[in-house]
This record gives structure tokens, C-alpha cells and sequence, in this order.
């Protein structure tokens, strides 16, 4: 008679290890660890991948802190359970050792004064030491001291955490020191929260700042330049509105590079300009005194009615220039100046 899976292996098992029991129940692929579903990982190789995977999406600034406050959550799960289930705080940390080094979270030792709510573990050969090893990663893990601080947050009923005393000669050694505190794990997500909010508007305002350089170069090299056009005569047009700065460098730029030119004739185009002000005029007279030093004439064209009722009113000085409706009209003055004329194509 054939036999089934089940009667030829027994498919629940049970052991104790310090206290604590293991059960076994492979035909409903149930294992439970102090009566609670538990499972198994390696930590060098799948639980490692499943942390690598955390930091890799939120970074490691941000993985930090889940750990942190995942393993002070799970604390406080462990606080509950033990004080529920043995009720007294003294012998529920007597038996925290046995628990820990039994599920295989490493030699867990625990210093306790109840009456100061002070508390230093100290660990050896914790999973988390060994993740951080197998990642290569010197960094301190935070999930155990995250945890340990949440389990005598439960037991002490205050808020309590932890400060991770390192040692250099001992660094597969974990210690831990536990303390009363203000501090919480929603006060580290706020102020992480706020430095991430910091760094979004730090580089936003990078980005600003070299665009707005950017923006300012290039204005400054379309906003004034010196069109020849003849050898003797050259134009200047002035567009939109010159504060402080753009009506620096239009001088600087000007000053720079007219008597490249060795023109006779300076046109400064006011055809783009709508309104002026005191700023604008004094501007243009330094242009004009400019060109006059360079032994240059400067005729001004493309002053608008509006333009020249403002001029009026405000009472503005220009100088001495020559005025002309348009470009066309100047440029004719210039050639006439010259003894040259433009002759128009015949018409048919």
C-alpha cells in the first residue's frame, strides 16, 4: 500500500532554543517563532539586495531614517508584546538577551538602571553589522539602535533614544546607550523633511542665479551693439528701459570698441526707447561727450512725439546733437556731410 508525503515525513516539527520555541509545519508551509509566522533570510545575499534596494530608491540619507524609525517602530511592537505577556519590567529585560541572540539578531547583553531610565546594549555579531559588511558600506546602521530605543520607549512608557558609542578597537561591537529624550523619530522625519525642502531650494536658486547670468551676458552683448554702416558712419540702437547697470555697461561697451571703428558719424537710434528718465539722459549725454572726444558727430534719431513731450516736460538737456525723424533721414545728413549722396534705382 503506497503511502502518502505526509506519512512518510513528518511534517511538524518543534524545537526549543534557551526558552524559546520553533515550530514547524511544512504541509501548511507554516514556521512560527514564539507562536507568531515568522520567515528566513540569508543576510549576506537576500536581505542585503532587499536593504540595497531601499537605499538605492530613496538614497541614503532618506534610508537611514526609514530604517531608523521602522526598527523603532518594531520596538515598540516587541515592548508591548513582553509587557503584556509578562507584565513586569524587570523581567521582561531579562529575558529581551535570550530572545535576541535566539532569532538570530546576534549576543545581546543589556545594562539597565530602571530608576534613571538609562539603558547600554551592547551586541555582537548583529545582522545589521554584518549587511553593512557584506555592503561594503562603513557607515553605521540604523535600524538596531532605532529599535532598541523604541523597545524602552515601550517598557519605560517615555520617550526614549539611543546614541551609538563607537569604539575603533571593537568594530563587529555594537554598543548602544539608551536615555530619556525629547526627541522622536517624527522630529527626525520633519527635520529631514525640511533639509531636503532646503536642498530643492538651494539648487533652484542655483539655477535661477546662473540663468539669470546667463540671461544678463546675453543681453549684454544684443543690448548695445555698433553697427557700421559706412566706413565713416556707424549705428548705435537703444532698446527698452537702462537702469544703473545696463547703462554701465553700455558705456564701458561703447567706449571700448567705437574708436575701433574711426567713424565720423555716431546715430543713436531712440527708436526702441518708450519713455526716459533722468537715469536714461544721463546716459545719453555721456555718449554723445564720448563720441565728441573721439572726434565723432552723434546724431539722434527716432525721438517719438511721446518721447519728446516727456523730454519737454521734465525739462531734460540731450546736448548737443542733431535730430532726425528716422534712420533714413540721418544717414542721408551723414552722406550729404561726406559730399556723397544715395541714388535711388531708376524707376520704371
Amino acid at each position: 500500500m503506497n503511502k502518502t508525503p505526509n506519512e512518510l515525513f513528518n511534517t511538524q516539527k518543534s524545537v526549543d532554543v534557551n526558552g524559546s520555541s520553533f515550530e514547524w509545519d511544512t504541509s501548511k508551509g507554516v514556521f512560527q517563532f514564539e507562536g507568531g509566522d515568522v520567515m528566513l533570510f540569508w543576510i549576506d545575499s537576500a536581505f542585503k539586495v532587499f536593504l540595497d534596494s531601499i537605499e538605492e530608491i530613496t538614497g541614503e540619507g532618506t534610508a537611514d531614517l526609514v530604517f531608523e524609525t521602522a526598527g523603532y517602530r518594531t520596538g515598540l511592537v516587541v515592548s508591548d508584546f513582553y509587557k503584556n505577556s509578562i507584565g513586569d519590567i524587570k523581567k521582561s529585560i531579562e529575558a529581551l538577551p535570550n530572545i535576541y541572540v535566539t532569532a538570530g539578531w546576534g549576543k545581546t547583553f543589556i545594562d539597565v538602571n530602571i530608576e534613571k531610565k538609562e539603558a547600554v546594549i551592547t551586541i555582537s555579531n548583529s545582522w545589521e553589522t554584518k549587511v553593512k559588511k557584506a555592503q561594503g558600506n562603513k557607515r553605521m546602521g540604523r535600524f538596531l539602535p532605532g529599535h532598541w530605543a523604541g523597545v524602552f520607549t515601550g517598557l519605560f512608557d517615555t520617550h526614549m533614544w539611543y546614541e551609538v558609542q563607537e569604539d575603533d578597537s571593537t568594530p563587529d561591537l555594537l554598543k548602544i546607550k539608551i536615555t530619556e529624550t525629547d526627541i522622536t523619530p517624527s522630529d527626525n522625519i520633519r527635520d529631514l523633511v525640511q533639509r531636503e525642502e532646503q536642498n530643492e531650494i538651494m539648487k533652484l536658486e542655483a539655477m535661477v542665479e546662473n540663468r539669470t547670468r546667463e540671461l544678463t551676458d546675453l543681453i549684454r552683448e544684443i543690448s548695445s551693439p555698433i553697427i557700421p554702416v559706412t566706413d565713416h558712419i556707424v549705428v548705435i540702437p537703444l532698446i527698452g528701459k537702462y537702469n544703473e547697470l545696463r547703462s554701465k555697461d553700455m558705456l564701458e561697451h561703447t567706449l571700448t570698441s567705437l574708436p575701433q571703428h574711426r567713424a565720423k558719424f555716431v546715430i543713436l537710434d531712440l527708436t526702441g526707447i518708450k519713455s526716459i528718465d533722468s537715469e536714461m539722459i544721463d546716459m545719453l549725454n555721456k555718449l554723445v561727450s564720448s563720441a565728441r572726444l573721439f572726434g565723432m558727430e552723434t546724431l539722434l534719431v527716432g525721438i517719438s512725439p511721446e518721447l519728446s513731450m516727456e523730454v519737454t516736460k521734465h525739462q531734460y538737456s540731450l546736448g548737443d546733437s542733431t535730430y532726425f525723424r528716422n534712420l533714413k533721414h540721418a544717414i542721408h545728413f551723414a552722406f550729404a556731410k561726406e559730399g556723397m549722396f544715395i541714388q535711388e534705382p531708376n524707376q520704371p
